[in-house]
C-alpha cells in the first residue's frame, strides 16, 4: 500500500491506530503531523481519545495561522510547527511515549541503534532534547535546535520521542525502529551485556544482483502459497515478531521456484502481488527480494527436508543474538521438541558464508541465530516454521523472564533422552 496517495487526515488516522494498537502510545498520549504541499499542517486534537480517532478529528492548521476544525490542534503544536520551520526539508512528525522509550528517557539515555544493522540505517544518529514544559516554547526550541543538525530522531528528556521524516511512513518507520532497539536493548541487558556491529561491513547488507524473468503462468500451488504467506506474514507483525518493513518469509515450490518477501515493503500490508518469485537463479521482473536470497538458496540446495525458511528479529530471541549468553532450548518439553540445539553464526557469516550456514540447519538444528542480525527459522511447511519462530520467541521471553526469579533448571538428560525417543527426535 503507498499511503502516499491518502489524504494527510486519512494517514494520521491510520498511523495513530498503528501507534495505538502496539501499545506505544496512552488513550490521551502522542501526536502526528504532515505538512502539505501548501503548507498547512493536518495534526492530532488536543483531548480525543487517541483509539476513537477519525479523519473528521484532524484539524488543519492553514499556512496563515487559521485553524479549520471541530477541535483544537494538540497542546504540542508548538514543537511540530518549530521543526518545521527549523527543516524544511521534514514533512511529517510522529511524538509518542512508548514504555521502552520513556525508561530511556527517565534515565537520560539513548537507546543504542547499532546493534543491528537494519537499525542504524533506519534512525541514523538519535539526539537527545533537554527537558521542558509539555506544550512550551521553552521545548519547543530545545527539540528544534537538535534538528537543527540534521538529526530526524530525538529523544526527550524525562518525556519520550520526536521523530520526522519526509513522508509519515518515514517517520513512523523511525519511531518503531527506535522503540524495537530499547526494547531489544533492555531484554538484552536482563542477560548479559549487548555488543554492538564493530564494522562498516557489517553495517552495509549488499543488495544481490540477480537477472529478472517475466512469468508467464501462475500455479495453484504459487497461488495458495502466497496467500498463506501473506496471512502469517500479517499474524507475524501483528505480534511484534517482525517490524514494518524487517523479516523474511520464503517457501520453496513443487518445481524448485521460491516465493520470497520484497525487500523494504510494509510487511503490514503486503498483499500476494507484491512478493517475490525467484525461479532458476532470476527474480521476478520489477520486483526486488529480500537481500538474504542467496541464504535461502544455499538453503534450500543443501537441505532437501526444508520447504520454508523465516528470518526474524523478535526482541526476545535477538537479546540472544547481541549478548554472549546461550540460548538453550531445554527448559519445557515443547521448546525442546521444536527447537532443539540452536548455534550462533558470526554476522557476516550469513552474507559471505552461504553455504556453511545452509549445512547447519538439519533436522536436529531447524534454527540458528546470527549474531547481531537475525534467527533463521526452518520448517517442513509455513506454517511449522511460525509455529517454531512463535515458540522460539515466546521460549526467549520465559528464559528472560526467569532471571528476576532465580536460576534456569534445565531439564535433566535422562528426561531429554527420553523425549527424543517419545517423539523420535533422532
Amino acid at each position: 500500500m503507498n499511503i502516499q496517495y491518502l489524504h494527510p487526515s486519512d494517514q494520521i488516522v491510520m498511523m495513530m491506530e498503528r501507534i495505538y494498537s502496539y501499545g506505544m502510545t496512552t488513550t490521551s498520549g502522542g501526536n502526528l503531523s504532515i505538512v502539505d504541499e501548501n503548507g498547512d499542517m493536518w495534526i492530532t486534537p488536543a483531548s480525543v481519545d487517541k483509539g476513537e480517532l477519525t479523519r473528521q478529528d484532524i484539524v488543519c492548521v492553514k499556512a496563515d495561522g487559521s485553524i479549520i476544525g471541530k477541535h483544537r490542534p494538540s497542546s504540542e503544536y508548538p514543537f511540530h510547527k518549530l521543526i518545521y520551520e527549523t527543516r524544511p526539508d521534514l514533512k511529517a512528525v510522529v511524538h509518542a511515549h512508548p514504555p521502552a522509550l520513556v525508561a530511556f528517557s527517565i534515565v537520560r539515555q539513548i537507546p543504542n541503534v547499532a546493534l543491528l544493522p537494519h537499525d542504524y540505517r533506519v534512525c541514523g544518529t538519535v539526539g537527545m532534547a533537554k527537558y521542558g514544559l509539555p506544550g512550551s516554547m521553552e521545548l519547543g526550541n530545545n527539540i528544534a535546535d537538535v534538528f537543527a543538525s540534521g538529526i530526524n530522531t530525538v529523544m526527550l528528556e524525562n518525556h519520550g520521542v520526536v521523530v520526522a521524516g519526509e513522508t509519515l511512513f518515514q517517520a513512523f518507520q523511525r519511531f518503531e525502529t527506535l522503540e524495537y532497539c530499547a526494547r531489544l536493548e533492555i531484554n538484552a541487558r536482563r542477560i548479559g551485556t549487548p555488543t554492538e556491529l564493530i564494522s562498516e561491513v557489517d553495517i552495509v547488507a549488499v543488495e544481490p544482483e540477480l537477472e529478472t524473468f517475466t512469468p508467464h503462468m501462475i500455479s495453484s500451488e504459487e497461488r495458495e502459497v502466497r496467500r498463506e504467506m501473506c496471512k502469517l506474514i500479517h499474524r507475524s507483525y501483528e505480534q511484534q515478531l517482525f517490524t514494518s518493513t524487517q523479516g523474511t518469509f520464503s517457501q520453496r515450490l513443487s518445481d524448485g521456484s521460491i516465493i520470497t518477501t520484497p525487500y523494504n515493503m510494509d510487511r503490514k500490508y503486503l498483499q500476494p502481488a507484491d512478493l517475490v518469485r525467484i525461479k532458476d537463479g532470476k527474480r521476478e521482473a520489477g520486483k526486488k527480494p529480500s537481500r538474504s536470497i542467496k541464504l535461502q538458496q544455499a538453503i534450500y540446495e543443501a537441505q532437501p527436508h526444508i520447504r520454508s525458511i523465516i528470518l526474524a528479529h523478535p526482541p526476545n530471541i535477538m537479546a540472544f543474538a547481541i549478548t554472549s549468553e546461550v540460548f538453550d532450548s531445554r527448559i519445557i518439553p515443547e521448546s525442546y521438541i521444536l527447537l532443539r540445539d540452536i548455534p550462533k553464526v558470526a554476522h557476516d557469516d550469513l552474507y559471505t558464508k552461504e553455504a556453511e550456514v545452509a549445512k547447519l540447519l538439519t533436522p536436529q538444528t531447524p534454527i540458528v541465530i546470527g549474531q547481531n542480525c537475525c534467527a533463521i527459522v526452518t520448517g517442513s511447511s509455513i506454517l511449522n516454521a511460525f509455529d517454531r519462530l512463535v515458540v522460539a520467541e515466546y521460549s526467549a521471553m520465559a528464559v528472560i523472564s526467569t532471571k528476576a526469579l532465580g536460576s534456569i533448571i534445565h531439564m535433566e538428560p535422562a528426561r531429554i533422552e527420553e523425549i527424543d525417543i517419545a517423539f523420535k527426535l533422532k
